[in-house]
């Protein structure tokens, strides 16, 4: 698609209530903003000019290194016109299809915006109005046809008469599409005639119409392709809808989602077919799951990667890597920098960070391992600990293959444990423990006995 789009990313968002820019609000963990810059590019855009204001090193930032977007500063909030205008004039765009989207509008599809730009494509139009028919049009503009089927007007939602209201049923989505030449040469010839004194982009579709070039509509088969987001519970509603979309997909390709209404799965995220997804599960970011998988319930994944055949049951990982046949939780918190080799397990009440676990290695309960790396076969008895901060650095812990650490042992970082060694219970272990050896660190057991017997008579004044 050799296509320029422009999104229009630079209001208040008064009615968002917030203190950041409304394209920032987060659809399943993603910007508003991301949506509808991902679906340009995956269109097959040659640019993306997103026009920020309000915010506008917030946008800037979340739109960083993406090849082929660049940010346009609109510093005086003039209206949509104004906007493309300014766009235009900064990036010298003057050929080719046009494409004007909203920068809350996340569910468009890439293939939509495909066709979308076709229609003024080799000049068989000078613009376009995407158009849509909700079940409940209340509200949106109405689009009048002239007899060729070329856009005769737009007439707002308080200008409609009842009968208008009733037989004019293709609604405005609020995106253009424009024949870049005629764009350019024309967009300086909106006017600002109005009560808010603002340069109107939809003025561009008369003034083409009265140059004797033709407007006409492309129309979206999915209404909701066409759904804004101005109020939290409209980012709320869509929301839903973009759960529902993704999940329908999933489990068309071969994923079990015990309840869809509880799980939540990102855009950018992979699930691989015979997972079996239970409720309260949120899989997010770029997160990618194998196959025949259990995931969940009362689950939560970022930017974490999963093999085949693993068992993922309450717990919480980002930035993680996870391989075949491995086994976490119930409750366990998987921290950045993670990696479970396969067949290894971090159960109940274990936290991770930034350690490696290896093949059938286990952490099985209410253990803290950090900054470790562990060979194939350890056996972390319960209540565990590296002792990884010294209140300055973090340190690290090694533990070799085969070895056998103690329930409630201290490992104060830096140590190093060799292969096949076994620490005692309760111990500290603060120096290096060789290959084969057996480390123990305890005081001496006291016994007094009577103590119960005569603190009760202190007590009792006797």
């Amino acid at each position: 698609m050799d296509a320029t789009v422009i999104i229009l990313a630079a209001g208040e968002g008064t009615r968002m209530k917030s203190n950041h820019a409304k394209v920032s609000h987060r659809i399943l963990a993603k910007p508003m903003i991301r949506w509808i810059v991902d679906a340009s590019l995956a269109a097959g855009a040659q640019r993306v000019v997103t026009v920020v204001g309000s915010h506008g090193d917030e946008v800037r930032a979340l739109l960083e290194g993406i090849d082929g977007v660049e940010c346009v500063e609109q510093a005086e909030r003039l209206g949509t016109g104004h906007a493309v205008k300014v766009a235009i004039e900064a990036c010298g765009i003057s050929e080719g299809p046009v494409v004007v989207l909203n920068g809350d509008l996340p569910l468009i599809e890439p293939r939509t915006i495909r066709k979308f730009a076709d229609t003024v494509a080799e000049g068989r139009a000078a613009a376009a109005v995407l158009t849509m028919t909700p079940p409940d049009p209340f509200g949106y503009g109405r689009i009048e046809l002239n007899d060729e089927g070329q856009v005769l007007r737009i007439i707002e939602q308080k200008d409609c008469t009842n009968e208008q209201a009733k037989t004019l049923l293709e609604c405005n989505a609020g995106c253009y599409a424009f024949d870049g030449a005629a764009l350019a040469a024309h967009v300086g010839e909106i006017g600002c005639d109005n009560a808010q004194h603002e340069y109107y982009l939809p003025d561009m579709l008369e003034i083409l119409r009265h140059a004797g070039k033709p407007v006409t509509y492309f129309h979206c088969n999915d209404f909701r392709e066409g759904l804004g987001v101005n109020s939290r519970a409209q980012l709320a509603e869509l929301t839903a809808l973009a759960r529902d979309r993704i999940n329908a997909r999933l489990m068309a390709e071969g994923v079990t989602m015990i309840d869809p209404s509880s799980t939540w799965v990102g855009p950018d995220a992979q699930v691989g077919r015979d997972t079996i997804i239970y409720p309260s599960t949120m899989i997010m970011g770029t997160t990618q799951i194998g196959e025949e998988c259990i995931v969940g319930p009362n689950t939560r994944l970022m930017d974490t990667r999963v093999g085949n055949h693993s068992v993922i049951d309450e717990t919480v990982a980002e930035n993680v890597q996870i391989d075949d046949y491995v086994s976490c939780g119930p409750r366990a918190y998987l921290r950045p920098g993670t990696h479970l080799c396969d067949h290894s397990k971090a159960g109940t009440h274990v936290e991770i960070k930034k350690s490696t676990i290896g093949v059938g290695s286990k952490v099985p309960h209410l253990s803290y391992i950090g900054d470790t790396t562990m060979g194939a076969n350890v056996n972390i008895g319960a209540g565990s600990i590296t002792c990884n901060y010294d209140g300055v650095h973090k340190n690290a812990t090694t533990i070799g293959d085969n070895t056998f650490i103690g329930s409630d042992t201290m490992m104060v970082a830096p140590v190093n444990i060799g292969a096949d060694a076994v620490t005692g219970a309760g111990g500290t272990i603060t120096k290096d423990v060789p290959d084969g050896a057996l480390a123990l660190e305890r005081t001496e057991q006291r016994i007094i006995p009577g103590y119960t017997e005569r603190k009760r008579a202190r007590q009792q004044g006797k």
